[in-house]
């Protein structure tokens, strides 16, 4: 179920990634985020009815709410700004960096050490999206940088994520994050506010708040479910969402690589699943902190 939801998260993150993308063409990212972070807020509380849960916004973790939060905000404008001068098979091809960060990490921050079937098989993934994606080969301009500072903050707040996900409310911190984020952004929103065009980006830019909210939520309760290592392999399948997208969105084609490398990318994430079953059922001895 933790992979199940870890793989719709990244979905939803596909099309907040693809509806920014499309309003960067006509409006300030400064704009889009602090949009994306106000309709989270509405839609979160709406969908969950926040009212009627005693103590949904209570935390006896405040710093590293606000800490994890700042680390959403920082990823997504990083991000949004990249996507503006950058193809989305650019930035995600240095955001799927960020498995190994979180794999690192995993283990001297919460003690769940990945072990070296485990390492290999993300390797075996990145190897996949470098298939794919081919950085390098068409030369990554200086806006890479901002895609690398995205990676980093969303590694971090995945493993803040990860710290809180068994001592906080999962609907408390969905909504902490998008209010702190909406509170940090909103002058700069409202400085670079510039008045959509029409109805249909009106109904883009409400929609960024719904990809957003979903997907975490998504995010939250995969990490209540399952340890990060084992998450981090499945974020590569957001390369088949991104393809998806690029086509129906972009009029992209996948390419030969793309299939390959996408090919690649499912093998390694299956063969993390067939493991944590496999070892799950007791059939697998201790292996190297498997």
């Amino acid at each position: 179920m933790g992979i199940a939801l870890i793989s719709f998260a990244f979905f939803s993150f596909s099309g907040l990634d693809a509806t920014a993308k499309y309003l960067g063409q006509t409006l300030p990212a400064e704009q889009i985020v602090w949009m994306r972070f106000l309709t989270h807020v509405v839609f979160a509380v709406l969908l969950f009815r926040v009212w009627r849960i005693p103590g949904a916004l209570r935390s006896d973790r405040w710093p590293l709410q606000i800490l994890r939060s700042m680390f959403l905000l920082g990823s997504t404008v990083f991000n949004f700004f990249a996507v503006r001068h950058l193809q989305l098979a650019e930035t995600v091809s240095i955001m799927f960096a960020a498995p190994f960060v979180v794999t690192a990490l995993a283990g001297p921050l919460l003690n769940e050490w990945a072990g070296f079937r485990r390492w290999m098989a993300i390797i075996v993934g990145f190897i996949g999206v470098l298939v794919v994606t081919r950085p390098g080969l068409g030369g990554l301009n200086w806006a890479a940088l901002l895609s690398v500072c995205s990676m980093t903050c969303y590694a971090l707040y995945a493993l803040t994520t990860r710290m809180l996900a068994h001592s906080e409310s999962p609907v408390g911190m969905l909504i902490i994050s998008a209010v702190v984020a909406t509170l940090a952004i909103t002058p700069f929103g409202l400085a670079a506010w510039t008045a959509p065009g029409d109805l249909w980006t009106w109904a883009l830019l409400l929609s960024t708040g719904a990809w957003g909210c979903i997907g975490h939520f998504a995010l939250i309760r995969a990490h209540v479910l399952a340890p990060a290592p084992v998450l981090a392999p499945f974020m590569y399948i957001q390369i088949l969402w991104m393809s998806g997208l690029g086509y129906l969105v972009f009029d992209d084609v996948p390419g030969p690589f793309t299939v390959l490398g996408a090919a690649i990318v499912v093998s390694s994430g299956l063969y993390i699943l067939y493991r944590e079953r496999k070892i799950s059922r007791g059939e697998a001895h201790a292996d190297g902190g498997l």
